[in-house]
């Protein structure tokens, strides 16, 4: 272990990138991994991910990014490109109702194989098709609102959104890892002993969902 990890300087997060296929889930990672795109990929075969380093209050996070290596055709992604994930992209195309009515399906199967608090961002790739747009916004905020999402519209072609919905992802990953180190029963007895009180700022400490679209005015 590095001197960094034991000073708990450095983070390493592993989110997956799951939804149907051909949404766009790997062009998302290559337009935010190298700022590439390829209107010709095909799809992914074999174990792929990306790993972006991101600075949050002075310290080096790093995101292990993982593509469905192309398993979702099979209706079948294992458990194991699930295991240790923190957080997910659930993806689906604008423009292809099938892929936005196959989110719940996702969901169930990141939540049977999640063993942790995973931040979750819903993900409506493929805005640029507006003029043959088969989702509405209106739909992917309802859904991610019942679900405790947070959502927002994207496009791997012109690069819309995109390194804000992994960003954005990336930050809560790190607010809930902070808040476990809070609620821990040693930071906790450190704060007794100190007579110290921590103020939660929400009636029950949880967040309501940032709901962002490519398309708003």
């Amino acid at each position: 272990m590095s001197s960094d990890e034991e000073s708990g300087e450095e983070y390493l997060f592993k989110i997956v990138i799951i939804g149907d296929s051909a949404v766009g889930k790997s062009n998302l990672l290559s337009r935010y991994a190298r700022n590439e795109f390829n209107m010709h990929s095909k799809a992914t075969i074999g174990v792929e991910f990306q790993t972006q380093v991101m600075e949050i209050d002075n310290k080096e996070v790093k995101a292990q990014i993982w593509d469905t290596a192309g398993q979702e055709r099979f209706r079948a992604v294992t458990s194991a490109y699930y295991r240790g994930a923190v957080g997910a992209l659930i993806v689906y195309d604008i423009s292809r109702r099938s892929t936005f009515d196959s989110i719940a399906r996702w969901l169930d199967e990141l939540k049977t194989h999640s063993d942790t608090t995973v931040a979750m961002m819903l993900v409506g790739n493929k805005c640029d098709l507006e003029n043959i747009r088969a989702v509405s916004i209106e739909e992917g905020t309802t859904l991610a609102e019942a679900e405790g999402l947070f959502f927002m519209e994207t496009s791997a072609l012109d690069s819309t959104n995109v390194k804000k919905a992994f960003e954005i992802v990336i930050r809560e990953i790190y607010n809930n890892v902070s808040r476990k180190v809070l609620n821990s029963d040693t930071y906790k007895a450190e704060l007794s002993v100190n007579r110290v009180s921590l103020v939660n700022n929400g009636s029950d400490g949880k967040q309501n969902p940032n709901m962002f679209s490519c398309c708003s005015r």
